[in-house]
């Protein structure tokens, strides 16, 4: 049985960044990002990406296979196409998509069984009403909110409602939403407020990540806080959210409490952080993090 399958395109990236100037090339994706990060954890936990791809990204692909990832590829005629542009301060980000990848399909998902199966959506359509509602009946189903947010408008990204939030939300078991994210989705600017608000709509586990605020997670009634632990540089936040659904799901997958998987997760992001690239970093690295700011 696979602990956790996660389903999403991978992508070309350009990531341009003010401090300092640069611009990269490079693959992307809520997907891409949480394989190698689950990859460079002591392969304890049973990992299988679902993903969907051109020909020009199918070498991603053979890398994470090489590294020991297990990948499933479905073959699109085209590519995500993400423009990434950081202001001075790297939670401002304005986006551009020039290209987009077919939606996943039923089909593609019905021989999967797993515990967890996290969404790693990058646009509103990745994803069908229908194939959510189909997984939580195979698992717990895992969603990072962003692309539910999010239409293409030209090449333009724009923020949009989340029209089918009430239908899915109920079954989904686990939401990780930032802190503009959930104001978009309640109407609420206290993400305490807003995390007791999704719970009631039926969300098992809530995830608030707050930037430098650090981290929230609601469940069972109560509210377990962590802190963002400061980088030693800050050179790149692209996939800083997708590393941390990839800590925390991994850690409880281990067993660890909701307050030590919210500690693990947060500190896999201070090492993401300080380079451009997904987590590439020990296990030992994380939790001395964690011993660093006790």
């Amino acid at each position: 049985m696979t602990d956790i399958c996660c389903i999403g395109h991978i992508t070309r990236d350009r990531i341009i960044t003010q401090v300092p100037p640069v611009t990269t090339h490079c693959a992307g994706g809520s997907a891409y990002y949480m394989a190698w990060a689950i990859q460079a954890l002591p392969h304890d936990v049973n990992f299988h990406l679902i993903t969907s791809v051109s020909s020009e990204v199918m070498p991603e692909v053979e890398k994470l296979r090489q590294a020991g990832v297990r990948v499933t590829a479905f073959e699109s005629d085209t590519n995500v196409f993400f423009e990434n542009k950081y202001g001075a301060n790297m939670d401002n980000r304005t986006q551009r998509v020039l290209a987009k990848s077919a939606p996943f399909t039923l089909n593609e998902l019905n021989d999967e069984q797993a515990r967890v199966f996290h969404l790693g959506t990058l646009l509103a359509d990745d994803f069908a009403p229908e194939i959510v509602e189909y997984l939580a009946t195979k698992g717990d189903v895992s969603i990072d909110v962003q692309g539910y947010l999010r239409e293409v408008v030209g090449e333009e990204v724009r923020a949009c409602e989340w029209t089918d939030k009430l239908r899915l939300l109920k079954h989904t078991a686990i939401l990780k939403v930032n802190e503009w994210e959930c104001q978009t989705l309640t109407n609420m600017t206290d993400p305490y407020e807003a995390a007791q608000q999704i719970y009631d709509w039926g969300v098992r586990e809530v995830i608030i990540t707050l930037g430098g605020g650090g981290s929230v997670i609601y469940t069972e009634g109560k509210f377990y806080e962590t802190p963002a632990y400061p980088p030693t540089k800050l050179v790149d936040a692209t996939g800083c959210g997708d590393t941390y659904s990839a800590g925390y799901l991994y850690a409880r997958a281990r067993g660890m409490s909701y307050i030590e998987s919210g500690q693990f997760a947060a500190a896999m992001c201070t090492l993401k952080l300080e380079h451009t690239g997904p987590f590439a970093h020990s296990i030992d690295d994380v939790h001395q993090i964690i011993k660093n700011n006790q």
